[in-house]
């Protein structure tokens, strides 16, 4: 018979041992998208509205739309695309990839927003709060 203490020192190892592995895996993430934690990615429409999306480095986020309607979430790295799952407001099954560009600080590309518009994105320096 295992002794109750025993019990709960194998539990708060594998409790150790997977926390380690999500932060691990939270800083290999981080590191892909590393320009992007503490700026701003800029996203523009094709209608010149913008959004604007804040990645944290524990790897939840929080957006303004073009409309100006906030979201928030958990963001992570899935092989070559940048992840999110929107938490609030909830949508059931939301999860959207896009592929993660290989440009600098500033540097614009194209994307497909979750519309499937094409857009335009950027990172720039700051927390820039849309005006």
């Amino acid at each position: 018979m295992t002794h109750p203490l025993t019990t709960v020192a194998i539990i708060g190892a594998l409790a150790l041992a997977i926390d380690t592995q999500a932060a691990t895996a939270h800083a290999a993430d981080a590191a892909a998208v590393k320009p992007a934690i503490g700026n701003t990615i800029v996203e523009t429409y094709p209608d010149g509205r913008k959004g604007e999306i804040w990645l944290s480095a524990d790897g939840t986020y929080k957006g303004e739309g073009r409309r100006h309607d906030k979201s928030d979430g958990r963001w992570s790295v899935d092989g070559e695309q940048l992840c999110f799952k929107q938490a609030h407001p909830f949508v059931f099954g939301a999860r959207f990839c896009t592929p993660i560009p290989k440009v600098g600080l500033g540097e614009p590309w194209k994307a497909k927003a979750a519309t499937g518009e094409e857009i335009t994105v950027k990172v720039v320096p700051g927390h820039v709060v849309p005006g």
